[in-house]
């Protein structure tokens, strides 16, 4: 970490040691969102993806939340013994053997940016001072990471505002309308800031569903040509017969219906940027038409013989493999090479996980405002559904699942069965179905018992009344359940 220039993939080998090396267990390292206020977990050994995506905290909330809050660490011997460990995550089981847990502060200066943690088998009368100690040391290096990331992206934004440099921010949460922080999108903006200001041809690809539209209007809105023409062509959708007319246009009376001359989306793009999505699907014939503009910057009209000058920035896009589509004489080779001048892959979801979280709160807000509703958040059993699935449909399957649910919420919270049947199969979620009545039965009850505790803060009482039980019920369900009430006391006692 001395001699590293950046945190990127860094982080994970550091956790890794620290696990390795010592007797700690689960080391995790949670940063400050400086927008949202919010902590979220960045890296961590020992965690799934889903108890990670399980992992965010406000100011003051749990452990992690009172050392970002008040800048010291803080040391609980015993977990099962703290009212305000929150086990957000769900790794720590109520049966598991006793931990302890260290929680130190990141800072820079006099600034908290985030935190770093460690469990450890439970030792009775362990010193835990030592492990505190080597979590300072180690945060110590990893703040100086963050704060060189910091400066990289003021540069960064500085330069971008005097149309000196790209944008180039190496870690962040947001480009344009692409949203996620998980390593692969991470590579993803650094690519997109790196060709925004050439005039380099882009061939995008990336299964269907992923968002390769927005990575071309992101490349567009940080080019020279942000202010002008952003023409997006599906070639997919274009019928053989006006392909060409669509693309190149045509002359009054090029045939039959042609009653006046018309620009195609090349004279209409000029001067700005040209999108075709799906470019694999294009005839040869317009194939041939297209490598010549690429390479002369002319076309010709159909029905015309008047050559027509363009200045268009051409991005291209395919959920095709092009190559193959090549070996069996689908789409000329001269044209691949003319279009992979430089090469951007849009991870498929499954691929970045760690954004699914994000990526569902964006739409939640999005479809708040677009329905008029006010969902406040994903319930515990709907996240788990959203991270064990493995997405065919990518983010537009999410999207249209996050917009379901908020129409069919009715307490203002995403819950479980709010989602699509597909979510809730054994074969979508990779998951065994039991085929009991009982078992489905009282996974139910233990989810409503769940937020009614959650939602009055671990107080049995008040959760009978919103369940229209009695108080002695719900205490024979939870010992049922295997149910800690005092789990749900913390988020009012930590912010005290």
């Amino acid at each position: 970490m001395g001699q590293s220039q950046s945190l990127g993939d860094e982080l994970s080998q550091v956790l890794r040691l620290i696990v390795e090396g010592s007797d700690l267990r689960r080391a995790t390292l949670t940063l400050l969102d400086g927008s949202t206020r919010e902590l979220f977990i960045e890296e961590a050994m020992g965690l799934s993806p889903a108890e990670r995506g399980r992992g965010r905290y406000k100011l003051g909330e749990g452990i992690t939340g009172r050392v970002v809050e008040t800048g010291q660490a803080l040391v609980v011997p015993d977990i099962a013994d703290s009212p305000h460990f929150l086990n957000r995550t769900g790794a720590r089981g109520h049966d598991g053997p006793r931990t302890s847990f260290v929680c130190v502060p990141l800072m820079i200066g006099k600034e908290v940016v985030g935190a770093i943690s460690a469990d450890r088998p439970f030792e009775p009368h362990h010193d835990l001072s030592n492990d505190v100690r080597l979590l300072e040391i180690v945060g110590s290096l990893i703040s100086q990471g963050v704060a060189l990331r910091r400066e990289t992206a003021a540069v960064s934004r500085a330069l971008a505002e005097r149309n000196q440099e790209p944008l180039h921010e190496p870690v962040t949460s947001r480009v344009g309308s692409l949203v996620g922080r998980s390593k692969p999108m991470q590579r993803l903006y650094e690519l997109v800031g790196q060709v925004a200001r050439a005039n380099t041809t882009v061939l995008i690809t990336g299964e269907s569903g992923t968002g390769k539209e927005l990575v071309a209007s992101a490349i567009h809105d940080g080019s020279e040509r942000a202010g002008r023409a952003f023409i997006r062509v599906n070639c997919g959708a274009l019928p053989e017969g006006v392909i060409d007319s669509e693309l190149f246009g045509h002359e009054k009376g090029a045939f039959t219906g042609a009653t006046h001359q018309r620009k195609g989306r090349f004279e209409m793009a000029d001067g700005g940027t040209l999108f075709l999505d799906e470019v694999g699907e294009l005839t040869p014939a317009a194939q041939v038409k297209l490598l010549r503009v690429l390479q002369e910057r002319e076309l010709e009209r159909v029905g015309g013989n008047k050559t027509v000058r363009v200045d268009v920035r051409l991005i291209a896009a395919t959920s095709r493999n092009l190559e193959e589509l090549i070996q069996s004489g689908r789409f000329r080779p001269d044209l691949f090479y003319r279009l992979n001048v430089f090469p951007v892959h849009m991870p498929a979801l499954r691929e970045r996980s760690t954004d699914i979280t994000l990526l569902a709160d964006h739409f939640v807000d999005k479809y708040n405002r677009v329905h008029g509703r006010t969902v406040r958040r994903i319930a515990t059993s709907a996240i788990d559904m959203l991270m064990s699935y493995h997405w065919p449909g990518n983010v537009r399957e999410l999207e249209n699942c996050i917009e379901r649910s908020v129409l069919l919420s009715n307490d203002d919270v995403i819950h479980g069965h709010n989602l699509p049947p597909t979510l809730q199969t054994d074969v979508a979620s990779g998951t065994e179905f039991k085929g009991k009545l009982q078992d489905e039965v009282d996974t139910y009850e233990r989810t409503l018992l769940l937020d009614a505790l959650k939602s009055t803060n671990g107080n049995m009482a008040a959760a009978a009344r919103i369940l229209g039980i009695s108080e002695r019920v719900v205490g024979l369900r939870i010992r049922r359940f295997n149910i800690d009430p005092r789990r749900f006391k913390q988020s009012v006692r930590a912010r005290h």
